[in-house]
């Protein structure tokens, strides 16, 4: 087994995983391991299943562990580092956006329209905007994801031990997430919880859409209506397992489309709330609690919305 910093990409290669990299994305790691790939290329390759762990495929979300052995096929890598392309004037205004920073962790309010990643046609996400403006931090991993249209909290680790400890939160339903989403109709206040299963599906474009099916895996979100408006509720949802855009599709399940969304959308809701001034997703991570990885103390954040959000609401009548 060779070090990765004896790797000869022209043929092909078998990593072991130590346990400093336990935890990790397996898509992440490719990312950092293999420069001047472009990303397109590693996520082909993952999808091709060229890229084996243990000798089985997998997909870009699994998470590596201690003495997997990883086979890397030949791989082209440019002479010359492609730096990946970020706007810095974007990039900067995440500065700004941090809510909490320590020598483990960073809380950020992440702005709507802008990816936790690269990827699938993006050049770059809130992770490699954050590294561009950050060339001298040695570690900085997404701990979770938000959708891109969904703006607010969001946990990046800057220690590995700390994404290891914070993954385990998430695994045990430790974190608690709370997001803010207006919806169509009127949700009744007795409806304090949809379980249903999802299945995650991948047209033939690329898109990937998510339904409820017998056949996906168990989902729960937890709901509290907040303030009631003529033909819309504002509700906190908290989801219980995180699932591939559940709040979205258990909030349609249920019969209230979230404003804004063009992938499971109320095509009447929508032409009424865009006389509001929406154009995005009004789904916000308004709240995250978890224990800090290194001194156990526990900790929430809050996280405004933004001007957009709260202009709509402003603009709707309450009952």
């Amino acid at each position: 087994m060779r070090a990765m910093t004896d790797l000869n990409f022209s043929k092909v290669q078998f990593v072991e995983i130590d346990a400093e990299r336990e935890g990790q994305r397996i898509d992440n790691f490719l990312i950092s391991l293999l420069k001047g790939v472009p990303k397109s290329m590693i996520y082909r390759l993952l999808r091709k299943g060229e890229v084996r762990v243990n000798k089985k495929r997998i997909k870009p979300e699994y998470k590596l562990c201690a003495d997997d052995v990883l086979r890397l096929p030949p791989i082209r890598v440019s002479e010359k580092e492609e730096g990946t392309y970020v706007n810095i004037q974007r990039a900067q205004e995440l500065e700004s956006a941090i809510l909490h920073e320590d020598s483990h962790l960073i809380v950020l309010n992440k702005p709507s329209g802008m990816a936790v990643h690269g990827g699938s046609g993006l050049s770059y996400g809130v992770i490699e905007a954050l590294r561009k403006i950050r060339p001298d931090a040695k570690f900085l991993e997404l701990v979770h994801r938000l959708d891109r249209d969904t703006s607010g909290c969001l946990l990046i680790a800057k220690r590995r031990s700390a994404l290891r400890a914070l993954h385990e939160q998430l695994r045990n339903k430790q974190v608690d997430k709370r997001y803010f989403a207006l919806v169509s109709g009127t949700w009744p206040k007795t409806r304090r919880v949809v379980n249903a299963p999802l299945l995650k599906n991948t047209l033939r474009s690329g898109e990937r859409v998510v339904r409820v099916s017998d056949e996906g895996k168990p989902s729960e979100t937890r709901y509290n209506v907040q303030q009631r408006y003529e033909g819309a509720t504002l509700v906190e949802a908290s989801p219980i397992t995180g699932r591939t855009h559940q709040i979205r599709v258990h909030c349609q399940y249920a019969g209230h489309c979230i404003a804004g969304d063009a992938k499971y959308r109320d095509p009447d809701f929508e032409e009424a709330i865009k006389t509001k001034g929406l154009k995005r997703l009004f789904l916000h991570a308004h709240r995250l609690s978890f224990a800090h990885p290194k001194s156990g103390e526990q900790m929430t954040f809050d996280a405004a919305m933004d001007d957009q959000l709260s202009s709509t609401l402003e603009k709707l009548k309450r009952v």
